[in-house]
């Protein structure tokens, strides 16, 4: 599938996912701009043709360039795809902002929530842009990691929007048959669901880590996917997002895919080390790790029980040891599904 006229489309954030984005909007033969923190990675695709740090076995086609300046970058855009790091992005998208048009399409491709003021990612950007203009804006989740859609595997997204043409234009223009995207209008169970899963996910990883099997791993999908449901309806969400691509999918994929980040931090707790030894050898961002501390208190801010979002949050800033947060957990009272 591709479509009939190239686009000038940004991608910001020059990580696995974005370099992994940026190739799915060139293999729609658009004029695709990714823009990279370091110059060593933006020198490296513009000369070799591959992300040095992040997907280094991927060719780079020729409609793919990289960038360190964010007003080149942005410069005639139809689409900016933002793939920073969730607490990064209010950084970025105000370094963004003199540089977008009322026209442009902002897809929002981060997972997570922004510590201290609890916001979605779409509304940093929205709280960003408030005194220039109000952005088109969407969403992009899913099952999706980013070494497969770089392989070209089959992949299902879902991409959300309050405004029906950017969600149908972001689906047009992004769409291969590999690379299927489903629109919809519930942003906020689109976000929910793509940020607590990463928490779940660590929780996965801790019992792997502990030696635990497989019926621990389904308990703690089935329970996290209840976690996330309870929170994502008490935000406004819809539960038949919560139970698609962007909640039970990306749930089920992260909590058991061997290239979670996510659950190999849990792993690695769960097998006894400390989580800055952890985060110190991991080139890119383990989401969930920052995430849990904004779900934590959204779910006490919403008074919403996420027993599993507690006991990581305990494992993660109350020093509380791996096993006795798995025990805490799966010693709690006998109750009804």
């Amino acid at each position: 599938m591709t479509t009939s006229k190239k686009k000038r489309i940004a991608v910001i954030g020059a990580g696995s996912w974005g370099t992994a984005l940026a190739l799915v909007a060139a293999r729609n033969q658009h004029d695709v701009r990714l823009w990279a923190r370091e110059p060593e990675v933006a020198a490296a695709i513009q000369r070799q043709h591959r992300n040095p740090f992040y997907l280094a076995d991927v060719t780079l086609p020729e409609n793919l360039r990289a960038t360190t300046a964010l007003q080149d970058a942005l410069d005639g855009t139809h689409i900016v795809i933002i793939v920073v790091p969730s607490h990064a992005c209010r950084e970025v998208v105000t370094m963004m902002r003199d540089f977008l048009s009322a026209e442009t399409i902002l897809v929002s491709a981060a997972k997570g929530v922004e510590n201290d003021s609890l916001m979605r990612m779409s509304e940093v950007i929205t709280d960003v842009m408030r005194d220039h203009f109000a952005p088109r804006l969407a969403v992009l989740s899913g099952p999706s990691f980013a070494r497969e859609v770089a392989l070209g595997d089959p992949t299902a997204v879902a991409v959300a929007s309050l405004d029906a043409r950017c969600v149908e234009e972001v689906q047009r223009e992004l769409s291969l048959n590999v690379f299927r995207i489903y629109t919809n209008d519930d942003v906020v169970g689109v976000e929910i669901g793509g940020a607590v899963k990463n928490v779940v996910a660590i929780g996965a990883g801790v019992v792997r880590g502990l030696g635990l099997g497989t019926n621990t791993v389904a308990a703690i999908i089935t329970r996290g996917l209840a976690e996330v449901t309870r929170l994502g309806l008490a935000m406004g969400a819809k539960s038949e997002t919560l139970a698609g691509l962007a909640g039970l999918g990306d749930l089920v994929l992260t909590c058991t895919g061997a290239l979670s980040r996510n659950r190999h931090v849990g792993v690695e707790l769960g097998r006894g080390r400390k989580l800055a030894d952890i985060l110190a050898e991991m080139r890119e961002v383990a989401e969930g790790v920052k995430t849990t501390r904004a779900i934590y208190q959204l779910s006490q801010r919403l008074n919403v029980d996420m027993p599993i979002t507690a006991s990581i949050h305990a494992l993660l800033y109350e020093d509380k040891p791996a096993q006795e947060a798995a025990q805490d957990l799966m010693g709690r009272p006998l109750k009804r599904e």
